[in-house]
C-alpha cells in the first residue's frame, strides 16, 4: 500500500438494526441528546428520504424503551456542569442550546437545577476551582472577570466577588466594556 493511498471502496449504509445497534452503543458510551445522535447517524445512512426513514424510526424505538430523553439528558448535563465544573447558568443553558436542546426544556432545567444554589457561592467555588486568587492589578482583574463571564456567572455577582476583595473602583471601571457573554479562553 503507497503512502497516502485511499481505499475506493464505497461505504456501505447501514440498515435499520445496524443503525440502531449503532445508535445504542453511541449512547453507551456517552450521554447524548437527540440532535447529536441523529447528527452521528446520518453519516451512517443514505443522503436522502430512505435514510432519514431509518433515523426516525430508531429515533422512535429509543425513546420508546426510554434510551433517549432530551429532558433527562439536560437535567444530568446540568447537574455535572453544576457541579463539577461549577459553571453558572448561564454557560450551561447555552452549551444545551447548543446541543439542539429544546428551549423550553432548557428554562424549565436550569430553573429547577439552579433554584436552590447560591450564585455568588458557585462562582466562589468556581474561582477555587480554577485556582483564581484576588488580583492585584488591573491585568488580574480583568482575567478573574473574564473568568467569571466565561463560566457564566452574572456581572451582578462578579463585581459583589470583586468589591470583596477591595479591587480598586477605576480597576472596575475600567471593566464596564467587557462583553456579557461568554468567549473562548
Amino acid at each position: 500500500m503507497a503512502f497516502g493511498y485511499k481505499s475506493k471502496k464505497p461505504m456501505a449504509f447501514l440498515t435499520e438494526g445496524e443503525l440502531h445497534e449503532y445508535a445504542v452503543k453511541s449512547l453507551g458510551s456517552r450521554m447524548r441528546s437527540e440532535a447529536d445522535l441523529r447528527r452521528l447517524m446520518r453519516a451512517k445512512v443514505e443522503p436522502d428520504d430512505a435514510g432519514s426513514a431509518k433515523i426516525a424510526a430508531v429515533i422512535v424505538r429509543l425513546k420508546e424503551y426510554g434510551y433517549l430523553d432530551d429532558t433527562a439528558f439536560a437535567e444530568n448535563y446540568t447537574q455535572l456542569r453544576q457541579q463539577n465544573e461549577k459553571f453558572g447558568a448561564r454557560r450551561v443553558s447555552q452549551e444545551l442550546n447548543r446541543k439542539g436542546i429544546a428551549q423550553q426544556t432548557i428554562t424549565e432545567t436550569i430553573e429547577t437545577k439552579y433554584a436552590e444554589v447560591s450564585e455568588e457561592a458557585l462562582a466562589r467555588q468556581h474561582l477555587e476551582r480554577k485556582r483564581i486568587r484576588k488580583p492585584t492589578d488591573k491585568k488580574e482583574t480583568a482575567r478573574a472577570m473574564r473568568r467569571l463571564v466565561t463560566a457564566g456567572f452574572s456581572v451582578g455577582v462578579i463585581y459583589k466577588i470583586l468589591r470583596q476583595w477591595d479591587v480598586p473602583d477605576e480597576d472596575l471601571a475600567a471593566l464596564e466594556n467587557l462583553d456579557e457573554e461568554p468567549g473562548t479562553e
